[in-house]
């Protein structure tokens, strides 16, 4: 059977429309195909990086260059900086948690805040000389993500460590949807105002 000229164009174009509206994931939300490689999260959830072709259909310019090539965020103007709700702070690119809304603080440097990860083993941390600076910058250990950088200035009564965190490599999670978005094992980080996972 034969297939008309006419008819591949009209396919062609309905695919191409449909790839070009495809819709982007904005700054501070997950893109869906990464929610979707995993329906539940638990403390055993082994995380795994995408690949470069996947992230860079999955995750916004700004997401990118961020988490893969260290790229910093306007201060003031990004989605986490000013957000004080209850919830979870997860890894953009593979969905795992890294910080909790009981340990963010207003810090006013422009960036989300935090006093500690959810736990030490989820974060690894290198030295950072970029700009003529002596910094600590703070990358996810699962997925190799740019994070942002750790200063000792932060509130002594938490430890005195400021974890500056980019809000775009990060998905915050409302408390209230937790469960709905899988993660409904990390409920127990907002009991007896703990933060601690083992």
């Amino acid at each position: 059977m034969t297939i008309s000229a006419a008819v591949v164009a009209i396919l062609l174009t309905v695919l191409f429309t449909a790839i070009r509206n495809r819709p982007v994931a904005a700054q501070g939300t997950m893109p869906t195909e990464i929610v979707q490689m995993k329906k539940t999260f638990d403390r055993n959830t082994k995380y795994e990086k995408p690949d470069q072709v996947e992230l860079k259909e999955q995750l916004t310019e700004l997401q990118y260059a961020v988490t893969q090539q260290a790229a910093t965020e306007p201060p003031f103007h990004n989605a986490y900086n000013k957000e004080f709700r209850e919830g979870i702070y997860c890894d953009v690119t593979t969905g795992q948690p890294l910080f909790v809304s009981t340990d963010k603080f207003e810090s006013g440097c422009g960036w989300p805040s935090f006093s500690r990860p959810i736990s030490e083993s989820v974060l690894e941390k290198r030295e950072d000389r970029s700009f003529g600076m002596m910094r600590t910058e703070v990358m996810s250990k699962a997925s190799g993500a740019h994070l942002g950088h750790v200063f000792n200035d932060g509130p002594k009564k938490s430890g005195g460590l400021r974890y500056c965190i980019n809000s775009a490599s990060l998905r915050f999670i409302p408390r209230d949807e937790m469960e709905a978005n899988g993660y409904g094992a990390y409920l127990d980080l907002f009991e007896n105002g703990t933060s601690r996972i083992s």
